[in-house]
């Protein structure tokens, strides 16, 4: 096998304690680029798992491809010796738990560090394992809100708006994926492992580039809550407007894009108004420039204006539903969605990794997210080498049995 045939954690262990969607998104990562993942839950399971009990939620199958699920009792010393065990052979720990909650288990990084001194331990928390909110219940509704990015969403005139999707889950999930094949290239010139840690609100925070930016350059004039205009008022036409079927998102950014949507607009002849001069100017006449534009877009399809636009170099985007995200045709071309068969589900629809490495064997869904506790029996005889005497005993004793549904 070349190297272009491998990918870059091939042969690496990852032992992935995540929930919901910060974690396991973290999780799916590593898979993707090569490493064996084994999802450790509870008897009960993941808590995203627990949501449907006659089939799995899409959610979490969308999230643990290429994973194996083994279930273990952390809760009961047998399984917190038989979770010793399979770290001692990991490579990476990936756990987003609230703060304390492995210690509290006896499987906190200094325990596992002391077993396993290579060990990557990735800690994905809300907001931190120091300081004020430690201790703070961290969802992704609650980091937004802390975090700014509510406060930033929505009308000036209308409450704060969360984020439709989950934001913070998956921007904290990225940063902890960063963060452990960092430590893991470190690894490889030290020999050590080390402690990951990253807090949602943390990485959260730095998508407030714009927001930000009205503070620190003393904007005190701009509201927190701007709408689809551009978070410091500063470029027009910048918005969302209506067409025959749905909206289109409008941006100009330069001289060029304002000259070449006026010719489009037929409206030449704001190019020689000395209002309409310049980029502060233009921001000045915001709602003029806004019902210029609407009046244009509001008879044609979100598609045709695209097109129009696109070929005047302008920047602009149809608002797609979910149903177009899922059936757009340039995802289709770049390969993004890939069905898989789910013994329980059936035919499913699930996304392969952003990250391409053109050097390295490609990403792919090699198996769909597994069935609480399928890999249980096989992994355990297979990495510490237990007896189907032992096996049964541990079942028995419901140490890695799963709830049944």
């Amino acid at each position: 096998m070349t190297t272009a045939d491998r990918r870059p954690l091939e042969g690496m262990l990852v032992l992935d304690l995540g929930q919901i969607y910060n974690g396991p998104y973290c999780g799916l990562l590593l898979g993707f680029m090569g490493a064996r993942v084994l999802k450790i839950e509870s008897p009960e399971g993941d808590i995203v798992r627990r949501r449907k009990r006659h089939v799995e939620p899409y959610p979490l199958v969308m999230l643990n491809s290429n994973k194996e699920s083994v279930v273990l009792d952390l809760k009961r010393p047998e399984g917190t010796a038989l979770f010793l065990r399979l770290a001692r052979k990991a490579d990476v720990v990936v756990e987003n738990f609230a703060p304390g909650v492995m210690d509290r288990l006896g499987l906190g990084w200094e325990v596992l560090r002391a077993e396993n001194p290579r060990l990557v331990y990735g800690t994905g928390t809300g907001f931190g394992l120091t300081g004020p909110y430690r201790d703070l219940p961290a969802m992704d509704v609650t980091v937004q809100a802390m975090s700014g990015i509510m406060n930033a969403t929505g009308y000036p005139d209308r409450p704060p708006v969360k984020a439709g999707p989950a934001v913070c889950d998956f921007l904290g999930g990225v940063h902890l994926f960063a963060g452990i094949v960092g430590a893991l290239l470190q690894r490889e010139r030290t020999g050590q492992g080390q402690l990951v840690e990253v807090a949602m609100h943390e990485a959260a925070i730095i998508a407030l580039a714009s927001a930000v930016g009205v503070e620190m350059d003393g904007d005190r004039g701009v509201p927190e809550r701007t709408g689809n205009r551009h978070p410091a008022l500063a470029i027009a036409p910048y918005n969302v407007y209506p067409t025959r079927d749905g909206h289109v998102a409008i941006f100009t950014a330069s001289e060029r894009h304002w000259q070449s949507i006026a010719r489009v607009l037929g409206r030449e002849d704001l190019l020689d108004n000395p209002d309409f001069a310049s980029t502060p100017a233009r921001a000045a006449r915001m709602e003029e420039i806004d019902a210029i534009v609407e009046a244009w877009t509001r008879p044609r399809g979100k598609d045709e204006v695209m097109a129009l636009l696109t070929a005047a170099h302008v920047p602009c985007a149809p608002v797609r539903t979910t149903r177009e995200v899922i059936d757009d045709p340039h995802l289709r071309a770049r390969g993004v969605w890939v069905d898989v068969e789910h013994p329980r589900r059936g035919k499913t629809r699930v996304p392969i990794s952003p990250i391409r490495l053109h050097g390295s064997a490609p990403a792919a869904v090699e198996r769909p997210a597994p069935l609480l506790g399928q890999d249980t029996d096989r992994v355990l005889a297979e990495l510490l080498g237990l007896s189907a005497d032992e096996l049964a005993a541990l079942h028995a004793a419901g140490v890695i049995e799963p709830v049944k549904t």
